[in-house]
């Protein structure tokens, strides 16, 4: 029996506390302004804050020990005052500079490149088609999650296409098409960060993250790869996870579908099969990917490799890991465009250059974000205030005796309930990177550490959250196969995900740094000490 939608509950004039919870949740999330206006008005609220905060000599111990960059002469952080005349010249002359040279801006356009083109030729579309169709009845389950978890190296195209894909495939199979719908909603949505491949949301989130630690370490630097390796870990245990709710959980509960229960003529749910081209375009890709891959370890794994760090002969602070975003753009945009050229889609320079063009004007929204979050996270440095915050809240942990392992719950709990009311993991962790990481890192934890406990809260609310921005397409999708259905059906069907994968996904977390002892990504640590 399904759960009763918020208009059903109205109409018998009861709520259930889990429906006014949802509809608290939305209210407070429409109360917020749009996200750009959120960080122009934190922009001018860091400037007043710092005149204030001057006025009344707020400060805190530098924590860094004597001769480190950065330190005051003599140990004390103090704020500095913007609404001033010093502070409004700095304003002006760094305005331009601060958009420009602001890390994640250049970083996910270029990796954007390659995959627009990887995109537009068809060959993820026809990859996860592939996939998923290729899939036997036994295993389809969790390939749609896997599916969905991969497709985040397209921004929408998970939404956009498998989706909708996976509820007529279960529907196909004799199976409700809303558990097939939730299977790859969950792996989409909820697996949001985890991936095989190191995607846009990578270096996106590593920029926030390095900004945030050159508060108290001028010289640190995060890169797109610093949590590869637990987001392959955690690909591979979404997916079962999210097999497991979808088989034991949510499946059961929905019960035998009814036909009768769409609110249009489904007739006979079927998808096309990959055509020859398509299945060659396919297997030509995966030789130029594997080609690709080859000569990367060839240039990065033996001694002599040349993109290895020409002074130390180390991986870690290597061109390979430095320019890690170019091998983003390399490996989608060939293989992309082999893929186009076999089957038709890609036929010369221009579509290339055209897929290209389409994927950065679809990006407007983004830049404009990026130049407003540029300035508050300038104003938050130079006003010292993040600094100060942090410092007093790093004592704050001290004194309560909360600066162990555990308190990773804590976080990944905040920004998973933050994440209800501000659904853009970009906008969210703009704000939050410039206080927690350098409070956590003072605490003792390393950034890189830090941001994957983040991505963990980012991703596991999404599928319950109506600020979601694909919530209404996934709303509309479901509407097709049960037409009485609400807002308050769908979050209920996709909460258990939300609560196995907060869980399941923390406890993963916990294991593999601080038990196993492993690190997140190539060449990051698990903890932070201050150096001279």
């Amino acid at each position: 029996m399904s759960a009763p939608d918020n208009n059903q509950l109205v109409a018998n004039g009861k709520k259930s506390v889990f429906t006014r919870f949802l509809d608290t949740v939305e209210w407070l999330g429409n109360l917020l302004p749009h996200p750009v206006t959120l960080f122009a008005m934190f922009a001018v609220a860091v400037v007043l804050g710092s005149g204030i905060a001057s006025y009344f000599d707020v400060n805190a111990i530098d924590p860094r020990p004597e001769g480190a960059a950065g330190r005051a002469a003599d140990g004390v952080i103090r704020v500095v005052n913007l609404v001033s005349v010093d502070g409004l010249q700095r304003i002006i002359s760094n305005l331009v500079t601060n958009f420009t040279s602001f890390p994640p801006l250049g970083v996910v356009l270029v990796a954007l490149l390659g995959v627009s083109i990887a995109e537009h030729s068809g060959l993820i579309s026809a990859a996860m088609r592939g996939l998923v169709m290729g899939a036997s009845k036994r295993a389809v389950t969790v390939t749609i999650v896997f599916a969905g978890i991969i497709s985040n190296t397209a921004s929408e195209l998970g939404y956009v296409v498998l989706i909708p894909m996976a509820a007529v495939i279960f529907h196909s199979l004799g199976r409700h098409p809303l558990a097939g719908l939730a299977a790859a909603f969950a792996g989409v949505s909820g697996g949001y960060s985890a991936n095989l491949f190191i995607g846009t949301v990578d270096p996106l989130l590593a920029g926030f993250t390095q900004q945030a630690a050159n508060l108290i370490d001028p010289g640190y630097t995060v890169g797109p790869e610093a949590n590869w390796f637990f987001m392959i870990l955690s690909t591979f245990v979404i997916s079962l996870l999210g097999a497991f709710v979808t088989e034991k959980i949510v499946e059961p509960k929905l019960g035998k579908y009814d036909a009768n229960e769409a609110a249009v003529d489904l007739g006979n749910p079927s998808l096309e099969a990959l055509t020859k081209d398509e299945k060659l375009g396919l297997k030509m890709a995966g030789l130029a990917f594997l080609g690709l891959g080859i000569l990367l370890v060839l240039s990065v794994l033996p001694e002599w490799g040349p993109l290895r760090h020409p002074e130390t002969g180390e991986v870690a602070g290597s061109p390979f890991l430095k320019g890690i975003v170019v091998f983003i753009f390399i490996t989608f945009a060939i293989p992309g465009f082999v893929y186009g050229r076999i089957v038709g889609t890609m036929r010369n320079d221009r579509d290339v250059i055209d897929a290209m063009a389409k994927s950065i004007s679809s990006m407007g929204l983004y830049i404009v974000l990026v130049f407003f979050a540029a300035q508050f996270v300038a104003f938050f440095g130079w006003s010292n205030l993040g600094a100060i915050i942090a410092v007093k809240g790093a004592t704050a942990l001290q004194e309560i005796g909360l600066t162990g392992p555990e308190l990773f719950f804590f976080f990944i709990a905040m920004c998973a309930t933050i994440n209800l009311s501000l659904g853009s993991a970009s906008a969210q962790w703009a704000i939050f990177a410039p206080i927690f990481v350098p409070m956590l890192m003072i605490v003792g934890y390393s950034p890189e550490v830090i941001q994957a406990a983040y991505r963990i809260g980012d991703s596991v609310t999404n599928l319950i959250t109506p600020m979601m921005s694909y919530f209404g397409l996934i709303l509309a999708v479901a509407a097709r196969y049960k037409k009485d259905l609400g807002i308050g059906t769908l979050i209920a069907t996709m909460l258990p995900y939300t609560l196995v994968f907060f869980i399941g996904w923390t406890v993963l977390f916990y294991v593999w740094v601080f038990l196993l002892g492993m690190p997140v990504g190539p060449g990051s640590p698990t903890y932070y000490e201050f150096t001279g």
